[in-house]
């Protein structure tokens, strides 16, 4: 059985880019939507699809222990946090997202 916190630290280590999310969040649906305006890749966990090992909430609680975010989304670049939907916005409005992303080779 893999922990939450062995799922998102396997995770952010095999992509350059994560994104924990939930289908229902706006600010999850903000996050994609900036990552994919630029033609960023990225691999996207849907927390309310997971199944029972770990689970949504194990997984949220693993991204709240590593970073002590504990709101979706939670967008990780070059397996560091910078945040949740809005703070993705402003790194990309600030000329700074699409730096990161290239050095994370995600674009």
């Amino acid at each position: 059985m893999v922990s939450g916190v062995q799922l998102v630290k396997g995770l952010i280590s095999q992509h350059a880019v994560v994104v924990f999310s939930k289908t229902t969040c706006p600010y999850c649906r903000m996050a994609k939507d900036v990552l994919s305006s630029v033609g960023a890749r990225y691999h996207v966990v849907e927390l309310n699809q997971l199944g029972d090992e770990p689970t949504g909430d194990d997984v949220q609680n693993a991204c709240h222990k590593l970073t002590g975010q504990r709101t979706v989304p939670n967008v990780f670049v070059g397996g560091t946090s910078i945040g949740g939907g809005s703070d993705t916005a402003a790194l990309h409005k600030a000329g700074k997202l699409v730096p990161l992303l290239r050095e994370a080779g995600a674009l």
